[in-house]
């Protein structure tokens, strides 16, 4: 058998237990759980968990090292990594390893396989912006150097940055300047360039920054000739940054700041799909989610003739948006959420609750500069809600308060809470812990928690018909994103008419709708996307397994908990003990033909 030491490092191979459908230990409900337990669930451990953590560690240590972004001193370390990662996994016996560790032999291949796309759109958004950033090599070669450990010429660098802020004035003088020339650059650059030109602006005078430090004060004779050409560069570029975001992407301090991101296009969407193991075209993707929209509005017709509204469920949704509480009150009434949804969870009897993650979860208020992206619910062991504060505008008040009434958050505590974010974390920090860095994928994290909403609305959770509102509410919104987030990132809508699409067609306030928006244009590309398609994942597992008669509910959602942060199509391989090789690709048609 082939040592694993091909990946730099010797771990014990003799472990090669099968446990694909192992539910959590015995007494891990209780406090302190069995020890003998544990033990038995260590031995079905994955023989590559001592590779996955190595590589997120060296990768991570290589970026810290290599810190200047689209550099192409970056770019080539980073694709010397990964391709020596490749030849290093293609080494190793498939076979010999055991199932958990092919399991993540697959995840680590897709992991490897999607970052080096990714450092090569990186260099290709480097070119892009190129041309507004002629200085850059420049300024990034002093810092480079510094990490090289080559000593500083303080005179030569002195020319340099001389130099670089003569050009960072020109430039912003071209742009600044009327007549023929400068329309035909503002017209040549689009404003998703622009932006990300600027981004990379101030990137490079952090990076400055950080040079400076290393030998001000420290080198008598760099002070005495760079401090005077350093100050002008970092005015220079700050003055540019600002002449790049007023007359190519049209943001200025006087105007409301549009709503600029940098979508991934098709080809991005592309590597996107293939790690998160989607066999489904970005295309398709939007037909599922306009299917599953069209259910949800359906349910909301039903509830809405049994509020006395009629099929008008907006009518519905506006009555319910004005049940929120007074100011001071909200908390209060998310606790009293999760003491209800905690006991009814618990009386199902389908899942293992450990005591220890009820008991530690606290709440936060979110701060109103956090509530610019995420207007309402961020979850974890620190939960934090949104609701108004007394120094914003009338209007964002109310705003927040309609958008954050607590029958929207009946749906959402149990999302936030237990079973979903804070559970979830606080399981897969116990269990299979390396695969919730390799794996960020958010169809596991955030599909799993809409996916207790599907289990729970069927299971007639609601308290009463507000609730059913609040809780289609948001079904609405997660079939919603993933229309208007794939349609924004294939380049056919603007953000702009991702929000009125919020607005006009699934009812949110627009101050939300517009912080929605901006969330998805930092957010990974398929991050908004993932809540209903891994929800629907999860779901058709359920019936594959569960409803079929070959686990028990407790089993199949313990066995998910255990199993750690995996791509869907991966956690489905484990409980069904699928059989793998290392070519394995996705091909799981979850939602038929849509």
């Amino acid at each position: 058998m082939k040592k694993l030491c091909l990946l730099l490092f010797c771990i014990p191979s003799s472990l090669l237990a099968q446990m694909t459908n192992v539910v959590l230990p015995p007494g891990w409900e209780n406090d302190p759980p069995k020890i003998q337990s544990l033990v038995t669930f260590a031995r079905g451990e994955s023989d590559l968990r001592g590779a996955v953590n190595r590589y997120l560690l060296d990768k991570a240590a290589i970026e810290r090292r290599y810190e200047v972004k689209y550099s192409p001193v970056r770019i080539n370390r980073l694709t010397k990594f990964y391709l020596g990662w490749q030849m290093r996994l293609k080494e190793l016996t498939f076979d010999d390893l055991n199932y958990e560790g092919q399991v993540d032999y697959i995840a680590l291949r897709n992991r490897i396989n999607y970052d080096l796309e990714v450092v090569h759109l990186e260099e290709e958004r480097g070119q892009q912006i190129s041309s507004l950033l002629p200085f850059s090599d420049s300024l990034r070669r002093l810092q480079e150097d510094r990490h090289d450990r080559k000593r500083v010429h303080p005179r030569t660098a002195a020319g340099i940055l001389n130099a670089v802020a003569s050009e960072v004035n020109g430039l912003t003088d071209e742009l600044t300047a009327d007549g023929a020339n400068a329309t035909d650059r503002r017209e040549d650059i689009s404003s998703v360039v622009a932006w990300r030109a600027a981004n990379q602006v101030q990137h490079l005078r952090d990076v400055l920054a950080d040079w400076n430090s290393f030998y001000d004060g420290y080198d008598p004779m760099f002070n005495f000739w760079v401090p005077e050409p350093n100050a002008r560069v970092d005015t220079a570029l700050a003055g540019y940054t600002k002449a790049i975001n007023k007359h190519l992407v049209g943001i200025s301090k006087e105007e409301k700041a549009p709503i600029i991101g940098d979508p991934v296009l098709e080809e991005g969407l592309r590597a996107n799909l293939m790690i998160e193991m989607i066999p489904y075209t970005a295309k398709e993707l939007i037909k599922i989610g306009e299917q599953e929209f069209a259910w949800i509005e359906n349910q909301f017709r039903i509830v809405s003739n049994d509020m006395g509204y009629g099929d008008d469920w907006f009518a519905a949704l506006e009555h319910t948006k004005n049940l929120a509480p007074p100011p001071g009150e909200k908390p209060w009434l998310i606790f009293n959420i999760a003491e209800y949804s905690e006991n009814f969870i618990e009386d199902l009897d389908n899942i293992t609750l450990p005591s220890l993650s009820r008991e530690v979860w606290r709440l936060k208020m979110q701060t109103p500069e956090r509530q610019l992206i995420n207007p309402f619910f961020t979850g974890g062991e620190v939960t934090r809600v949104s609701y108004p504060t007394s120094g914003m505008t009338h209007e964002d008040k109310m705003m927040s308060m309609r958008g954050n009434t607590p029958h929207f958050n009946f749906a959402t505590v149990h999302h936030e809470l237990v079973p979903g974010h804070h559970m979830q974390g606080f399981m897969s920090n116990r269990f299979n812990a390396h695969r919730g860095q390799l794996n960020r994928t958010p169809f596991w994290g955030e599909g799993w928690a809409l996916y207790w909403e599907f289990l729970l609305w069927d299971a007639n959770f609601p308290r009463n018909d507000p609730d059913k509102i609040g809780m289609l509410f948001w079904r609405l919104h997660r079939a919603a994103r993933i229309i208007f987030s794939l349609n924004y990132h294939l380049g056919n809508w603007t953000p702009q008419q991702a929000v009125d699409f919020l607005v006009e067609d699934v009812g949110h306030e627009r101050a939300n709708a517009e912080a929605e928006v901006r969330r998805t244009t930092i957010a990974t590309p398929l991050y908004q996307i993932a809540y209903m398609i891994g929800a629907l994942q999860f779901r058709k597992l359920y019936e594959e397994l569960v409803e079929s008669g070959d686990m028990t509910a407790r089993e199949f959602h313990d066995s998910i908990m255990q199993g750690g942060r995996l791509p869907v199509e991966l956690v489905r391989a484990r409980l069904i003990g699928q059989k793998l090789s290392p070519d394995f690709r996705s091909e799981w048609r979850f939602y038929g033909d849509p």
